[in-house]
């Protein structure tokens, strides 16, 4: 239950960030907006890590020993955030979050089928009715805001 709840917040938190860093993109620039994400998260990474020194444990046979592929999470998670830096200004935030949920959820899919070999018809389920809900919900804005008087025309 714990791990379910913390998932939920963790999620919470993506979204205030990711409106956050997006907010600032547009104040100083989209490259420089990334920048400074990356700067003021490495800042308590690197508090953190001093304050539990004596509980990090790195050699450099530990470094050499991974795939390099594996160390690209950081250059992927600049990608992450200068799209959606430059997205979030441009779309409802609820359309944001509900289309990184649908790409998660089909991109986890298919990593379970090639880790696990296994797919989950649930899943696959699951996303296309949220995928049909969001083209309903869109449409259903669309004519909200076709029906809408021009407040200028007023």
């Amino acid at each position: 239950m714990l791990y379910l709840l913390l998932s939920f917040i963790s999620g919470s938190i993506i979204i205030i960030s990711m409106t956050l860093n997006a907010r600032l993109a547009d104040h100083i620039g989209l490259l420089e907006g990334t920048l400074i994400n990356f700067i003021s998260g490495f800042i308590p990474a690197l508090i953190y890590l001093l304050i539990n020194y004596n509980n990090f444990n790195v050699s450099k046979s530990m470094f050499l020993n991974v795939p390099f592929w594996m160390y690209l999470g950081g250059a992927v998670g600049v990608l992450v955030v200068c799209v959606s830096n430059f997205v979030m200004p441009k779309i409802p935030t609820i359309y944001t979050t509900l289309l990184i949920f649908i790409g998660q959820l089909f991109v986890g899919t298919i990593v379970d089928y090639f880790t696990n070999m296994m797919i989950s018809k649930g899943k696959l389920i699951g996303g296309a009715l949220i995928i049909a809900g969001l083209f309903y919900n869109f449409k259903v804005d669309s004519k909200c805001c076709e029906e809408a008087p021009n407040v200028q025309e007023m």
